[in-house]
């Protein structure tokens, strides 16, 4: 009777545990990685109208999805480029996970940061859009 060997057993065990992570993982896509469009207002307002819908949307319903994190608004900028910033919110004075800043009179509005790489970032870059568009609603259909 042939036993395996140990090299057989090890490949097989660690075949075994990549297939049972690999069903752990989200089934979510990735984000775009990156945003970019032009808004029909200037950067301030635009700004505004983008902080405001998500700290209403995002922060204050108690969304699951941005539980973690805390909205740091900065839209006095002396540089014309008003943000706001999306904080761990264990550490406010952390590295921004998201940022979403503007500038310009039309606005170019930009987003970038590691949330926008992973399936967070399409609903992410959807908010953004219509918020910037002048809607203020917290989901596409209304």
């Amino acid at each position: 009777m042939n036993l395996p060997t140990t090299g057989t057993v090890t490949i097989c065990a660690m075949m075994i545990s990549l297939a049972a992570l690999a069903g752990c993982q989200s089934q979510g896509k990735p984000g775009p990685g990156s945003l970019a469009f032009n808004s029909e207002k200037a950067a301030l307002p635009t700004m505004e109208r983008v902080a405001l819908a998500a700290n209403t949307c995002w922060f204050k319903s108690g969304d699951s999805t941005f539980k973690p994190y805390r909205l740091a608004p900065e839209l006095n900028s002396f540089s014309g480029r008003p943000r706001i910033l999306v904080v761990p919110a264990s550490n406010p004075g952390g590295r921004p996970l998201l940022v979403v800043h503007a500038e310009g009179n039309p606005a170019k509005v930009e987003a970038f940061g590691p949330l926008m790489s992973n399936s967070a970032g399409n609903r992410i870059a959807a908010d953004v859009r219509r918020w910037a568009g002048g809607q203020s609603s917290c989901s596409a259909s209304g």
